[in-house]
């Protein structure tokens, strides 16, 4: 099962850069735990296509506007890369800076989706009498 891998590799690299980090230097584990957490990604692209191949079924059937699927798509992946630089940013001991990552984050998300509030507050208008 690729829980097992993922779950695996990711104490393995803890480990590694817990005993790395006391014995010589946090930039080398630093680096180590990009490289473990670029290793998850690539392990889970399959996955995330196969989803985004569903959503993209689905909506086709549903006859939703493909502009929409690929807005809430785009945020999804906002939020994921958004929280993954954060995360680096707090394991190299930058609170400051990751915390300005999540804001970064959030506001990018928040521009993007003004078109979809847009459309479903139209949607409530068309349905008020």
């Amino acid at each position: 099962m690729e829980i097992f891998q993922l779950v695996g590799l990711g104490l393995t690299a803890t480990f590694i850069v817990v005993v790395v980090r006391q014995a010589q230097s946090k930039e080398i584990a630093l680096l180590i735990s990009l490289v473990a957490g670029a290793l998850m990604f690539l392990l889970l692209v399959d996955r995330i296509a196969a989803v985004i191949q569903v959503l993209s079924d689905l909506s086709d059937r549903a006859g939703i506007n493909r502009f929409y699927l690929t807005t809430v798509l785009k945020i999804i992946g906002i939020a994921y890369v958004g929280e993954f630089g954060a995360q680096v940013c707090r394991d190299a001991g930058e609170n400051a800076i990751a915390s300005k990552v999540e804001l970064a984050t959030k506001v990018l998300i928040m521009v993007l989706s003004i078109p979809i509030i847009v459309a479903i507050l139209e949607s409530i208008v068309k349905l008020l009498p």
